[in-house]
């Protein structure tokens, strides 16, 4: 067995694990509370947490020695309390949780992963001032964001939200099977299976308080003014903001994503609802008007200074604006998606990174939330047979050693994509023809090298976990 197939079998064994042991503490959790049944909510909640915060631990443990090349370093990120100002704390993680304290009480903007969220909050509470959590911002439904929110909430906590966050948390968990088997194969560190039930488990968080796109909610707590205003846009329909006036600080959640400045991901290649780029402008329009001083994302560290954050939000709106309207500009002129999706490129000037979101991408989504699926191309988009379903008699009839030649002669004029569309037919017929095979590894490595260059890092992941089992079909197929 080839050394890149014995990786992925035990990639897979330590989700399993780490599947198993949230089941594991997840029993004795329970038993704790039938135990503590006679002595309240309060204790019942702590010796949850308790069980959660050992669980966390050991399973992150596991995630530390993992040694796939392919894990998201957003994972490596250690679990500490910042001090941002005198009265706000941030919790670092693979999200991060932030508790803005007051003399009457104190608001908490987002609470992180569920796997962490029990270790953010015994950290927290060593260093937080005296005072009840009475309000909770999610920014959105994301399983990184509102995972602590069980953790947090009391009976009388103000949960609050964006008036689409029930309907986001409702279809992502609806289709959680499904999009857990896409992010496992691009974070591989997940757990083999999604938690189902218990502290673990997505979702069941319930606002108790909405907002509107592009509204404002504001209350008053110990003397600070809390403004939370609805700002859909690149992580979905449901992000909102926190905005603290007398402070100029924004809470900012995933609404520019985890890099800031950045081109954001109108696209999601993970797959997700579309995400609409003209409400997205007007969202950056609405948080450019208010000159934040200090961003304060859920992903790593804030950003500080007029020059850095409205700076960095005008140069991200120029982007959007720009890649929309020359995909507009093209459709009525009659180009075609794919004629756009090589010809439309950011501004000069703008200096984005394209490492979370790629250019190419949004302007296939941005196509296809104002046209569809049916690009009138042809009469077999219509029907429920796709173009693979003949490929393997398309191999029959050329030959595949025809087509391994001809995926040789792309791929030395420099076109690997059309050589991988050849590849694929031949393969379609001999699924374990080396030759076919190893044109394909070379092919999918100098796409990684290209995509190297802007480090996208979903294409990234994508290609390496191609290459990984393009390495493993190949040890099989030699007889390895």
């Amino acid at each position: 067995m080839k050394s890149a197939h014995r990786a992925n079998v035990l990639g897979s064994q330590r989700g399993l694990a780490i599947a198993k042991l949230l089941i594991v503490v997840a029993v004795i959790a329970v038993a704790a509370i039938w135990y503590l049944n006679n002595e309240g909510g309060e204790l019942k909640q702590q010796a949850m947490i308790q069980a959660a915060s050992i669980a966390g631990s050991v399973a992150e443990d596991m995630l530390d020695r993992a040694d796939s090349e392919r894990a998201n370093q957003l994972h490596k990120v250690p679990i500490s309390v910042e001090k941002i100002n005198d009265f706000i704390f941030q919790a670092r993680g693979i999200g991060n949780t932030h508790v803005i304290t007051t003399s009457a009480g104190h608001v908490m903007f987002d609470t992180g992963l569920a796997l962490q969220a029990a270790r953010q909050l015994q950290e927290l509470q060593k260093v937080l001032p005296e005072g009840e959590i009475t309000h909770i911002i999610t920014s959105h439904s994301h399983a990184d964001h509102i995972g602590g929110v069980k953790f947090w909430q009391k009976p009388d906590t103000e949960i609050i939200a964006h008036h689409d966050f029930l309907e986001e948390q409702r279809y992502l968990k609806d289709l959680e099977p499904y999009f857990w088997s896409r992010n496992r194969l691009l974070f591989p560190f997940m757990p083999e299976q999604p938690p189902e039930a218990g502290m673990f488990a997505y979702g069941g968080v319930t606002p108790t308080i909405t907002v509107q796109d592009w509204e404002v909610y504001r209350f008053e707590q110990g003397g600070v003014i809390f403004e939370v205003y609805g700002t859909p846009g690149a992580e979905g329909a449901d992000n909102i903001v926190l905005w603290l006036p007398q402070h100029k600080i924004l809470f900012s959640g995933d609404t520019f994503g985890p890099m800031f400045p950045q081109f954001p991901n109108v696209f999601t290649m993970r797959g997700e609802k579309v995400r609409k780029p003209v409400e997205y402008i007007r969202s950056l329009d609405l948080m450019i008007a208010l000159q934040p001083e200090v961003i304060v994302p859920s992903h790593f560290s804030p950003v500080v200074g007029l020059e850095n954050t409205v700076g960095g939000m005008q140069r991200m709106r120029e982007a959007v604006d720009s890649v929309h309207a020359q995909v507009v500009a093209g459709m009525n002129a009659g180009k075609t998606l794919y004629q756009l999706m090589e010809e439309v490129r950011l501004p000069a000037g703008s200096e984005l990174t394209q490492g979370h979101g790629k250019v190419s991408w949004a302007v296939k989504s941005i196509w296809e939330y104002y046209a569809t699926w049916f690009h009138f191309e042809s009469t077999t988009e219509l029907y429920p047979v796709p173009t693979r379903a003949v490929y393997a008699d398309v191999a029959v009839l050329a030959g595949v050693e025809a087509l391994i030649q001809q995926a040789q002669n792309y791929r030395q004029q420099g076109s690997c994509v059309k050589a991988l569309h050849v590849l694929e037919m031949a393969l379609a017929a001999e699924p374990q023809r080396a030759a076919a095979l190893s044109e394909q590894q070379s092919c999918l490595q100098e796409l990684l090298q290209e995509a190297l260059v802007l480090n996208n890092t979903y294409e990234v992941m994508w290609l390496e976990k191609q290459i990984e089992l393009t390495t493993s079909a190949l040890g099989f197929a030699s007889g390895g």
